[in-house]
Protein backbone atom coordinates (compact mmCIF):
# COMPACT_ATOMS: atom_id res chain seq x y z
CA UNK A 1 0.00 0.00 0.00
CA UNK A 2 1.38 3.55 -0.89
CA UNK A 3 1.03 6.30 1.35
CA UNK A 4 -1.11 7.52 4.45
CA UNK A 5 -3.15 10.14 2.22
CA UNK A 6 -6.96 9.57 2.83
CA UNK A 7 -9.18 9.41 -0.40
CA UNK A 8 -12.08 9.40 1.48
CA UNK A 9 -14.39 6.12 2.86
CA UNK A 10 -15.71 5.39 -0.84
CA UNK A 11 -12.39 5.01 -2.60
CA UNK A 12 -11.49 2.65 0.75
CA UNK A 13 -14.16 0.46 -0.13
CA UNK A 14 -13.17 0.36 -4.47
CA UNK A 15 -9.55 -0.39 -3.00
CA UNK A 16 -10.42 -2.62 -0.68
CA UNK A 17 -13.24 -4.82 -3.27
CA UNK A 18 -9.92 -4.75 -5.74
CA UNK A 19 -7.63 -5.62 -3.23
CA UNK A 20 -9.30 -9.23 -1.88
CA UNK A 21 -9.68 -10.21 -5.39
CA UNK A 22 -6.43 -9.40 -6.65
CA UNK A 23 -4.90 -11.63 -3.65
CA UNK A 24 -7.83 -14.34 -4.82
CA UNK A 25 -6.60 -14.11 -8.13
CA UNK A 26 -2.96 -14.43 -8.03
CA UNK A 27 -3.26 -17.22 -5.35
CA UNK A 28 -5.09 -19.13 -8.21
CA UNK A 29 -2.23 -18.15 -10.38
CA UNK A 30 -2.27 -21.00 -13.27
CA UNK A 31 -5.04 -22.82 -11.38
CA UNK A 32 -6.65 -23.89 -14.29
CA UNK A 33 -3.45 -25.26 -16.19
CA UNK A 34 -2.25 -27.12 -12.57
CA UNK A 35 -6.09 -28.54 -12.30
CA UNK A 36 -5.49 -29.28 -16.17
CA UNK A 37 -2.69 -31.31 -15.34
CA UNK A 38 -2.97 -32.92 -12.25
CA UNK A 39 -6.66 -33.67 -12.42
CA UNK A 40 -7.05 -34.54 -16.09
CA UNK A 41 -3.66 -35.61 -16.73
CA UNK A 42 -4.13 -32.96 -20.13
CA UNK A 43 -0.77 -32.82 -22.31
CA UNK A 44 0.88 -29.22 -23.57
CA UNK A 45 -1.27 -29.25 -26.28
CA UNK A 46 -4.67 -29.11 -24.84
CA UNK A 47 -2.87 -26.89 -21.35
CA UNK A 48 -1.60 -24.65 -24.41
CA UNK A 49 -5.32 -24.67 -25.73
CA UNK A 50 -6.73 -23.84 -22.16
CA UNK A 51 -5.08 -20.08 -21.95
CA UNK A 52 -5.30 -19.11 -25.73
CA UNK A 53 -8.66 -20.13 -25.86
CA UNK A 54 -9.49 -18.05 -22.14
CA UNK A 55 -7.86 -14.90 -23.59
CA UNK A 56 -8.80 -15.24 -27.16
CA UNK A 57 -12.67 -16.07 -26.89
CA UNK A 58 -13.10 -13.83 -23.79
CA UNK A 59 -11.66 -10.68 -25.18
CA UNK A 60 -13.88 -11.20 -28.28
CA UNK A 61 -16.83 -11.58 -25.84
CA UNK A 62 -15.57 -8.49 -23.54
CA UNK A 63 -16.06 -6.06 -27.20
CA UNK A 64 -19.73 -5.71 -27.35
CA UNK A 65 -19.80 -5.32 -23.50
CA UNK A 66 -17.53 -2.29 -23.21
CA UNK A 67 -20.38 -0.23 -25.34
CA UNK A 68 -22.66 -1.79 -22.87
CA UNK A 69 -21.32 -0.78 -19.67
CA UNK A 70 -20.43 2.61 -20.99
CA UNK A 71 -24.38 3.25 -20.70
CA UNK A 72 -25.31 1.85 -17.49
CA UNK A 73 -24.33 2.36 -13.36
CA UNK A 74 -21.18 1.29 -13.49
CA UNK A 75 -20.65 -0.50 -9.52
CA UNK A 76 -23.86 -2.90 -10.18
CA UNK A 77 -22.05 -4.00 -13.23
CA UNK A 78 -18.86 -4.73 -11.20
CA UNK A 79 -20.93 -6.39 -8.70
CA UNK A 80 -22.87 -8.88 -11.29
CA UNK A 81 -19.42 -9.57 -12.72
CA UNK A 82 -18.01 -10.43 -9.50
CA UNK A 83 -20.82 -13.10 -8.53
CA UNK A 84 -20.99 -14.15 -12.03
CA UNK A 85 -17.06 -15.05 -11.12
CA UNK A 86 -17.97 -16.46 -8.01
CA UNK A 87 -20.44 -18.92 -9.59
CA UNK A 88 -18.72 -20.00 -12.40
CA UNK A 89 -15.03 -21.01 -9.97
CA UNK A 90 -17.32 -22.49 -7.86
CA UNK A 91 -18.52 -24.87 -10.04
CA UNK A 92 -15.13 -26.37 -10.84
CA UNK A 93 -14.73 -27.67 -7.00
CA UNK A 94 -18.36 -28.54 -7.37
CA UNK A 95 -17.83 -30.88 -10.14
CA UNK A 96 -14.22 -32.07 -8.50
CA UNK A 97 -16.40 -33.17 -6.04
CA UNK A 98 -18.84 -34.67 -7.86
CA UNK A 99 -16.47 -36.43 -9.95
CA UNK A 100 -17.91 -34.83 -13.48
CA UNK A 101 -15.19 -31.97 -13.67
CA UNK A 102 -14.02 -31.96 -17.39
CA UNK A 103 -11.96 -30.24 -19.68
CA UNK A 104 -14.42 -28.83 -21.14
CA UNK A 105 -15.81 -27.10 -18.29
CA UNK A 106 -12.29 -25.66 -17.43
CA UNK A 107 -12.36 -23.76 -20.94
CA UNK A 108 -15.71 -22.44 -20.54
CA UNK A 109 -14.79 -21.23 -16.86
CA UNK A 110 -11.71 -19.53 -18.69
CA UNK A 111 -13.68 -17.91 -21.37
CA UNK A 112 -16.15 -16.70 -19.21
CA UNK A 113 -13.83 -15.56 -16.34
CA UNK A 114 -11.92 -13.68 -18.93
CA UNK A 115 -14.59 -11.61 -20.69
CA UNK A 116 -15.68 -11.41 -17.10
CA UNK A 117 -12.54 -9.61 -16.03
CA UNK A 118 -12.29 -7.40 -19.21
CA UNK A 119 -15.86 -6.03 -18.53
CA UNK A 120 -15.30 -5.40 -14.71
CA UNK A 121 -11.89 -3.41 -15.84
CA UNK A 122 -13.83 -0.96 -17.82
CA UNK A 123 -16.32 -0.40 -15.39
CA UNK A 124 -14.10 0.43 -12.47
CA UNK A 125 -12.19 2.36 -14.42
CA UNK A 126 -15.24 4.44 -14.73
CA UNK A 127 -16.35 4.02 -11.28
CA UNK A 128 -12.38 5.41 -10.20
CA UNK A 129 -12.69 8.63 -12.25
CA UNK A 130 -15.76 9.26 -11.10
CA UNK A 131 -15.11 8.77 -6.88
CA UNK A 132 -11.91 10.29 -7.14
CA UNK A 133 -10.55 13.92 -7.74
CA UNK A 134 -8.31 14.40 -10.78
CA UNK A 135 -5.39 15.64 -8.44
CA UNK A 136 -5.75 12.24 -6.32
CA UNK A 137 -5.49 10.42 -9.35
CA UNK A 138 -2.14 9.18 -9.61
CA UNK A 139 -2.12 8.19 -5.50
CA UNK A 140 -5.55 6.09 -6.37
CA UNK A 141 -3.74 4.23 -9.08
CA UNK A 142 -0.36 3.62 -7.11
CA UNK A 143 -2.39 2.49 -4.33
CA UNK A 144 -3.82 -0.04 -7.13
CA UNK A 145 -0.14 -0.78 -8.55
CA UNK A 146 1.35 -1.80 -5.22
CA UNK A 147 -1.71 -4.04 -4.12
CA UNK A 148 -1.26 -5.69 -7.33
CA UNK A 149 2.67 -6.18 -7.30
CA UNK A 150 1.84 -7.22 -3.29
CA UNK A 151 -0.45 -10.22 -4.51
CA UNK A 152 1.95 -10.86 -7.27
CA UNK A 153 4.53 -11.35 -4.80
CA UNK A 154 3.53 -13.70 -1.95
CA UNK A 155 -0.13 -15.20 -3.97
CA UNK A 156 1.52 -18.01 -6.10
CA UNK A 157 3.59 -19.07 -3.47
CA UNK A 158 0.98 -19.33 -1.22
CA UNK A 159 -1.34 -21.15 -3.76
CA UNK A 160 1.32 -23.57 -4.99
CA UNK A 161 1.57 -24.65 -0.96
CA UNK A 162 -1.82 -24.93 -0.42
CA UNK A 163 -2.61 -26.99 -3.36
CA UNK A 164 0.15 -29.13 -2.11
CA UNK A 165 -1.85 -29.48 1.33
CA UNK A 166 -4.96 -29.51 0.65
CA UNK A 167 -6.02 -30.43 -2.95
CA UNK A 168 -5.78 -28.73 -6.79
CA UNK A 169 -8.90 -27.20 -6.52
CA UNK A 170 -8.40 -25.29 -2.93
CA UNK A 171 -6.96 -21.86 -4.59
CA UNK A 172 -10.19 -22.14 -7.28
CA UNK A 173 -12.42 -21.60 -4.84
CA UNK A 174 -10.50 -19.05 -2.53
CA UNK A 175 -10.54 -17.24 -6.07
CA UNK A 176 -13.99 -18.05 -6.04
CA UNK A 177 -14.99 -16.53 -2.45
CA UNK A 178 -12.84 -14.02 -2.83
CA UNK A 179 -15.07 -12.43 -5.94
CA UNK A 180 -17.85 -12.39 -3.48
CA UNK A 181 -16.09 -10.46 -1.13
CA UNK A 182 -15.33 -7.84 -3.84
CA UNK A 183 -18.74 -7.48 -4.60
CA UNK A 184 -19.59 -7.09 -0.77
CA UNK A 185 -16.77 -4.34 -0.82
CA UNK A 186 -18.56 -2.60 -3.68
CA UNK A 187 -21.77 -2.82 -2.71
CA UNK A 188 -20.39 -0.94 0.95
CA UNK A 189 -19.21 1.86 -1.37
CA UNK A 190 -22.40 3.88 -0.61
CA UNK A 191 -23.52 7.01 -1.36
CA UNK A 192 -25.40 8.17 -5.11
CA UNK A 193 -23.59 7.09 -8.20
CA UNK A 194 -24.05 9.56 -11.29
CA UNK A 195 -26.27 8.83 -14.00
CA UNK A 196 -24.33 7.38 -16.77
CA UNK A 197 -24.05 8.73 -19.71
CA UNK A 198 -26.89 9.04 -22.29
CA UNK A 199 -26.94 7.54 -26.29
CA UNK A 200 -27.50 9.76 -28.56
CA UNK A 201 -30.88 8.45 -29.49
CA UNK A 202 -33.29 6.33 -27.92
CA UNK A 203 -33.63 3.87 -30.55
CA UNK A 204 -30.35 2.62 -29.76
CA UNK A 205 -31.16 1.87 -26.07
CA UNK A 206 -31.94 -1.60 -26.66
CA UNK A 207 -27.77 -2.66 -27.64
CA UNK A 208 -24.58 -1.27 -28.60
CA UNK A 209 -24.79 0.25 -32.38
CA UNK A 210 -22.68 -1.18 -34.52
CA UNK A 211 -20.28 2.29 -34.09
CA UNK A 212 -20.29 1.83 -30.55
CA UNK A 213 -18.12 -1.22 -30.97
CA UNK A 214 -15.84 0.22 -32.16
CA UNK A 215 -15.80 3.82 -30.45
CA UNK A 216 -12.69 2.82 -27.96
CA UNK A 217 -10.71 2.00 -30.71
CA UNK A 218 -11.13 5.45 -32.98
CA UNK A 219 -10.82 7.36 -29.90
CA UNK A 220 -7.72 5.88 -28.84
CA UNK A 221 -6.31 5.60 -32.64
CA UNK A 222 -7.55 9.57 -33.07
CA UNK A 223 -5.81 10.84 -29.98
CA UNK A 224 -2.44 11.96 -30.68
CA UNK A 225 -0.56 10.74 -27.44
CA UNK A 226 -2.64 7.69 -26.49
CA UNK A 227 -2.27 6.36 -29.97
CA UNK A 228 1.40 5.74 -29.74
CA UNK A 229 1.13 4.71 -25.73
CA UNK A 230 -1.67 2.46 -26.88
CA UNK A 231 0.89 0.37 -29.38
CA UNK A 232 3.34 0.68 -27.19
CA UNK A 233 1.49 -1.40 -24.01
CA UNK A 234 0.48 -3.35 -26.22
CA UNK A 235 3.75 -4.67 -28.19
CA UNK A 236 5.67 -4.34 -24.53
CA UNK A 237 3.32 -6.28 -22.34
CA UNK A 238 2.75 -8.99 -25.25
CA UNK A 239 6.37 -9.68 -25.55
CA UNK A 240 7.07 -9.71 -21.74
CA UNK A 241 4.61 -12.15 -21.42
CA UNK A 242 5.74 -14.63 -24.68
CA UNK A 243 8.96 -14.74 -22.78
CA UNK A 244 7.89 -16.40 -19.48
CA UNK A 245 6.92 -19.70 -20.11
CA UNK A 246 10.34 -19.88 -22.42
CA UNK A 247 12.07 -18.89 -19.22
CA UNK A 248 10.69 -22.06 -17.70
CA UNK A 249 11.69 -24.11 -20.21
CA UNK A 250 14.82 -22.69 -20.42
CA UNK A 251 15.41 -22.56 -16.51
CA UNK A 252 13.59 -25.66 -15.64
CA UNK A 253 14.79 -28.08 -18.24
CA UNK A 254 18.59 -27.32 -19.65
CA UNK A 255 19.19 -24.76 -16.80
CA UNK A 256 18.65 -27.47 -14.36
CA UNK A 257 17.29 -25.00 -11.93
CA UNK A 258 14.63 -26.35 -9.31
CA UNK A 259 10.72 -25.11 -8.72
CA UNK A 260 11.46 -23.53 -6.08
CA UNK A 261 14.19 -21.13 -7.58
CA UNK A 262 12.19 -20.08 -10.48
CA UNK A 263 9.92 -19.44 -8.34
CA UNK A 264 12.11 -17.23 -6.11
CA UNK A 265 13.78 -15.69 -8.94
CA UNK A 266 10.47 -14.31 -10.26
CA UNK A 267 8.62 -13.49 -6.63
CA UNK A 268 11.63 -11.68 -5.06
CA UNK A 269 11.85 -9.30 -7.69
CA UNK A 270 8.15 -8.12 -7.16
CA UNK A 271 9.04 -5.50 -4.32
CA UNK A 272 10.38 -3.45 -7.01
CA UNK A 273 6.51 -2.99 -8.07
CA UNK A 274 6.12 -1.86 -4.39
CA UNK A 275 9.14 0.62 -4.95
CA UNK A 276 8.24 1.75 -8.53
CA UNK A 277 4.44 2.69 -7.45
CA UNK A 278 5.76 4.73 -4.37
CA UNK A 279 8.15 6.69 -6.09
CA UNK A 280 5.59 7.27 -8.97
CA UNK A 281 3.70 10.43 -7.38
CA UNK A 282 7.16 11.60 -5.86
CA UNK A 283 8.54 11.70 -9.77
CA UNK A 284 6.13 13.02 -10.89
CA UNK A 285 5.85 15.89 -8.74
CA UNK A 286 9.57 16.67 -9.15
CA UNK A 287 10.27 15.75 -13.43
CA UNK A 288 6.27 16.07 -14.32
CA UNK A 289 3.79 13.01 -15.75
CA UNK A 290 5.06 13.43 -19.01
CA UNK A 291 8.87 13.07 -18.42
CA UNK A 292 8.58 10.00 -16.25
CA UNK A 293 5.80 8.48 -18.46
CA UNK A 294 8.55 8.78 -21.06
CA UNK A 295 11.77 7.84 -19.26
CA UNK A 296 10.20 4.65 -17.10
CA UNK A 297 8.65 3.88 -20.49
CA UNK A 298 11.87 3.70 -22.20
CA UNK A 299 13.84 1.90 -19.28
CA UNK A 300 11.43 -0.46 -19.11
CA UNK A 301 12.06 -1.69 -22.82
CA UNK A 302 15.88 -2.49 -21.50
CA UNK A 303 15.78 -5.42 -19.62
CA UNK A 304 14.51 -8.47 -21.41
CA UNK A 305 17.17 -8.44 -23.51
CA UNK A 306 19.75 -9.69 -20.56
CA UNK A 307 17.70 -12.71 -20.18
CA UNK A 308 18.56 -14.19 -23.45
CA UNK A 309 22.06 -14.12 -21.18
CA UNK A 310 21.06 -16.17 -18.16
CA UNK A 311 23.70 -19.33 -17.33
CA UNK A 312 23.30 -22.21 -14.39
CA UNK A 313 23.81 -21.90 -10.81
CA UNK A 314 23.67 -18.69 -8.48
CA UNK A 315 25.19 -16.37 -10.85
CA UNK A 316 22.22 -17.43 -13.57
CA UNK A 317 19.37 -16.93 -10.55
CA UNK A 318 21.14 -13.54 -9.93
CA UNK A 319 21.10 -12.46 -13.03
CA UNK A 320 17.29 -12.93 -13.61
CA UNK A 321 16.71 -11.48 -10.42
CA UNK A 322 18.39 -8.31 -10.80
CA UNK A 323 17.03 -8.10 -14.56
CA UNK A 324 13.15 -9.05 -13.35
CA UNK A 325 13.94 -6.65 -10.50
CA UNK A 326 15.07 -3.46 -12.92
CA UNK A 327 11.75 -4.51 -15.23
CA UNK A 328 9.47 -5.03 -12.56
CA UNK A 329 10.48 -1.47 -10.75
CA UNK A 330 10.00 0.55 -14.15
CA UNK A 331 6.45 -1.22 -14.70
CA UNK A 332 5.75 0.21 -11.14
CA UNK A 333 6.40 3.57 -12.15
CA UNK A 334 5.18 3.52 -15.52
CA UNK A 335 1.64 1.96 -15.10
CA UNK A 336 0.59 3.85 -12.60
CA UNK A 337 1.31 7.17 -14.37
CA UNK A 338 -0.12 5.73 -17.97
CA UNK A 339 -3.29 4.56 -16.31
CA UNK A 340 -3.84 8.18 -14.29
CA UNK A 341 -2.99 9.74 -17.82
CA UNK A 342 -5.06 7.41 -19.85
CA UNK A 343 -8.25 8.42 -17.94
CA UNK A 344 -7.19 12.11 -17.48
CA UNK A 345 -7.34 12.35 -21.40
CA UNK A 346 -10.80 10.28 -21.62
CA UNK A 347 -13.79 12.00 -21.20
CA UNK A 348 -16.49 10.76 -18.65
CA UNK A 349 -18.52 9.72 -21.84
CA UNK A 350 -16.37 7.28 -22.98
CA UNK A 351 -13.89 5.76 -20.01
CA UNK A 352 -15.62 2.25 -20.44
CA UNK A 353 -15.20 2.02 -24.15
CA UNK A 354 -11.78 2.72 -23.54
CA UNK A 355 -10.67 0.90 -21.28
CA UNK A 356 -12.68 -2.13 -22.79
CA UNK A 357 -10.94 -1.35 -26.11
CA UNK A 358 -7.22 -1.29 -24.76
CA UNK A 359 -7.73 -3.74 -22.32
CA UNK A 360 -9.10 -6.41 -25.34
CA UNK A 361 -6.18 -5.57 -27.36
CA UNK A 362 -3.32 -6.04 -24.63
CA UNK A 363 -5.14 -9.44 -24.35
CA UNK A 364 -5.58 -10.11 -27.86
CA UNK A 365 -1.64 -9.17 -28.55
CA UNK A 366 -0.38 -10.83 -25.68
CA UNK A 367 -2.10 -14.53 -26.86
CA UNK A 368 -0.71 -13.97 -30.16
CA UNK A 369 3.04 -12.77 -29.57
CA UNK A 370 2.97 -16.21 -26.75
CA UNK A 371 1.81 -18.42 -29.39
CA UNK A 372 3.95 -16.87 -32.25
CA UNK A 373 7.37 -16.99 -29.91
CA UNK A 374 6.01 -20.71 -28.99
CA UNK A 375 6.14 -21.53 -32.41
CA UNK A 376 9.47 -19.43 -32.55
CA UNK A 377 11.75 -21.26 -29.63
CA UNK A 378 10.19 -24.32 -31.34
CA UNK A 379 12.11 -23.38 -34.83
CA UNK A 380 15.35 -21.44 -32.55
CA UNK A 381 15.75 -22.73 -29.26
CA UNK A 382 14.43 -20.53 -25.91
CA UNK A 383 17.42 -18.42 -25.53
CA UNK A 384 17.01 -16.96 -29.37
CA UNK A 385 13.37 -16.33 -28.96
CA UNK A 386 14.36 -14.30 -25.71
CA UNK A 387 16.83 -12.46 -27.47
CA UNK A 388 14.50 -11.52 -30.57
CA UNK A 389 11.28 -10.56 -27.85
CA UNK A 390 14.62 -8.24 -25.84
CA UNK A 391 15.56 -6.81 -29.49
CA UNK A 392 12.28 -5.98 -30.17
CA UNK A 393 11.28 -4.45 -27.39
CA UNK A 394 14.56 -1.96 -28.00
CA UNK A 395 12.53 -0.36 -30.38
CA UNK A 396 9.20 0.46 -28.60
CA UNK A 397 10.44 3.73 -26.81
CA UNK A 398 10.09 4.87 -30.43
CA UNK A 399 6.31 4.33 -29.78
CA UNK A 400 5.83 7.17 -26.86
CA UNK A 401 4.69 10.96 -27.26
CA UNK A 402 7.08 13.00 -28.16
CA UNK A 403 4.83 15.76 -26.69
CA UNK A 404 2.90 16.70 -23.09
CA UNK A 405 -0.65 17.52 -23.17
CA UNK A 406 -3.37 18.66 -20.93
CA UNK A 407 -5.73 16.95 -19.15
CA UNK A 408 -9.02 16.86 -21.06
CA UNK A 409 -11.16 18.89 -19.43
CA UNK A 410 -14.76 17.74 -18.78
CA UNK A 411 -17.18 18.59 -21.73
CA UNK A 412 -14.42 19.19 -24.09
CA UNK A 413 -14.33 17.42 -27.73
CA UNK A 414 -12.18 14.74 -28.24
CA UNK A 415 -9.20 15.63 -30.35
CA UNK A 416 -9.84 14.30 -33.95
CA UNK A 417 -7.45 12.50 -35.51
CA UNK A 418 -3.92 13.93 -37.16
Amino acid sequence: MTGRRSLGRQFGWLWAAYGVSTVGTMLAFDALPIIAILVLHAGPAAVSALAATGLAVGAGLAVPLGPWVEFRRKRPVMIATDLIRFATLLSIPAAFALGLLGFVQLVVVSVVVGAADLTSRAASGACLKALVPPEDLLVANGRFESTSWTATMIGPPLGTAAIGLFGPVTTVTADAVSYLLSALGIRAIGGKEEPPPQRATASSVRGPRRGELLEGWRFILAHPALRPLFFNAALNNGLIMATAPLMATLMLGPLGFAPWQYGLAFGVPCIGGLIGSRLARRLVARFGQHKVMVTSGALRACWVLWLACVGPGVAGLVLVVLVELGLITCCGIFNPVLATYRLEQTGADRVARTLSAWSVTTKVTTAVTTALWGVLAGLTGPRTAIAAAGVLMLATPLLLPRRARTPLREGEPAPSGI
